[in-house]
């Protein structure tokens, strides 16, 4: 009785009274920043900048005290990789290079740490050849660590190389499950074209996540996905989530900018873009944001924003880091396309994957040589070649340069496919697939093969 009357008295008082057996146990208390951060680098996942930050101080003043403690260099200089690619502050990579250098000079035999810290040092700074060798040579070290496969995977992205981006996938998955495997089979099965098993991944990867940054960072991927397929108000949604989770995840504030200037809703786009340009000034958002500018008819203020990439080009490359499509991109479109053609020429040479093949096909078309254009258009979007990746831009370029070469048919396929997989794709030039539909109209009898062939006279025609 006295045991019901306490339990009634703690229901009608509204407090929950637990006998002395039934305590719960003490939770654990939460991980400081430097440890999460620690963490989230260890194992290859997005980690905050406030953490990241702490966690440079702590391993800094540790390695004050210990500089030949090989594991702390390994992660000083991992923690620089990560903030330099947050920032797009390419001054952190050099200090990045140092550091993990030294983790190998301390201890050079077996050190995969320092090793796959190189690699993504070499990933961020879009040098994929070199990302290969020390993902390669950190895997000879250590083929069990399964963090060594994600930068293989994106090495081999970077080189073309879809079969081995698939195998490496593959040998990650029978070493580890979880949300960070989830993000990079999404990664895959995009560039294969397979948009619904990569939504689906993503979908688990953000409902898996462990931390707040991590999350944000898988939702701010979600969100390309569905802009990638034209779905404007997804897109917005994931991207906006991600900014309440991290107010620090700017890819997620440009891809803002981009859902809302597809809504028409231009001064909320443009503070978007400000935003994510202040916190992160990628030369890829001020492109974006000039031609943003350009659309609206404002000459001066987009002018403005292509001579910031120009600069933040520069800045970039005094950092080791290879801005060089962008530039390439801007060039062919925006200045001088034979300039365009020759810095595209040097990166298909260096690391010719899909996205330097639509940049350069599309340059060459800009300056004239449409033949060889449309062979590099092909590569970019033909399944077979390795361009499976269903884009917009790469459709409308190819597109343009078959109309260029006055066939028909095939350039209205690809400029209708241009606007079936995201009709917002660029301000710009949407509106100049609409005009160059308008002006093929509809096929003509001409083009329409003939499927009748010659008479049969087999028995099987009968």
């Amino acid at each position: 009785m006295l045991v019901a009357s306490v339990a009634g008295g703690a229901v009608l008082g509204g407090v929950l009274t637990l006998l002395p057996w039934e305590r719960a146990a003490p939770r654990a208390p939460a991980p400081a920043p430097g440890a999460r951060a620690h963490a989230a680098v260890a194992a290859g996942v997005p980690a905050s900048l406030p953490d990241l930050a702490t966690l440079i101080g702590e391993r800094e003043a540790r390695l004050r005290a210990r500089p030949k403690d090989a594991v702390s260099w390994a992660v000083l200089g991992s923690a620089y990789v990560e903030r330099g690619r947050r920032t797009a502050d390419a001054r952190y990579y050099p200090r990045a290079e140092r550091a993990l250098r030294m983790s190998l000079k301390v201890r050079a035999r077996g050190n995969a740490q320092a090793l796959g810290g190189l690699a993504a040092l070499a990933n961020a700074r879009r040098d994929f050849r070199a990302a290969r060798g020390w993902a390669e040579a950190a895997r000879t070290a250590e083929p069990g660590r399964w963090t060594t496969y994600p930068l293989l995977i994106d090495a081999y992205r970077g080189l073309g190389d879809h079969e081995a981006a698939r195998a490496s996938l593959d040998r990650l998955r029978e070493l580890r499950s979880g949300p960070a495997v989830m993000v990079w089979a999404a990664a895959v099965y995009r560039d294969q074209g397979w948009r619904e098993d990569a939504a689906a991944q993503l979908a688990d990867a953000v409902a898996g996540a462990r931390t707040p940054a991590e999350r944000a960072a898988y939702l701010e991927r979600a969100g390309q996905l569905a802009w990638e397929r034209g779905d404007r108000e997804d897109a917005l949604g994931h991207f906006r989530r991600a900014l309440r989770i991290d107010p620090d995840q700017r890819a997620a504030q440009a891809g803002q900018g981009r859902a809302l200037a597809a809504l028409g809703r231009t001064t909320e786009a443009l503070n978007a873009y400000r935003a994510a340009l202040a916190g992160q000034p990628s030369p890829q958002y001020a492109l974006e944001l000039g031609e943003l500018y350009e659309s609206l008819g404002l000459g001066r203020a987009a002018r403005a924003q292509y001579d910031l990439l120009r600069a933040r080009v520069r800045g970039a490359a005094a950092g080791g880091a290879d801005e060089e499509l962008v530039l390439g991109r801007f060039e062919a479109d925006h200045g001088d396309p034979a300039a365009a053609v020759r810095r595209l020429r040097a990166q298909w040479a260096r690391q010719p994957g899909v996205e330097v093949a639509d940049a350069l096909g599309w340059a060459l078309h800009r300056a004239g040589d449409d033949e060889e254009a449309l062979r590099f258009a092909g590569i970019a979007t033909d399944a077979t070649k390795g361009g499976g990746v269903r884009s917009a831009p790469y459709a409308y370029h190819r597109g343009m340069i078959e109309r260029e070469l006055t066939r028909y048919g095939p350039a209205r396929r690809h400029l209708q496919e241009a606007l079936r997989i995201n009709p917002y794709f660029s301000p710009v030039h949407a509106r100049t697939v609409r005009e160059a539909l308008t002006e093929l109209g509809e096929p003509s009898v001409a083009e329409v093969p003939d499927f009748t062939g010659p008479p049969c006279r087999s028995a099987r025609c009968a």
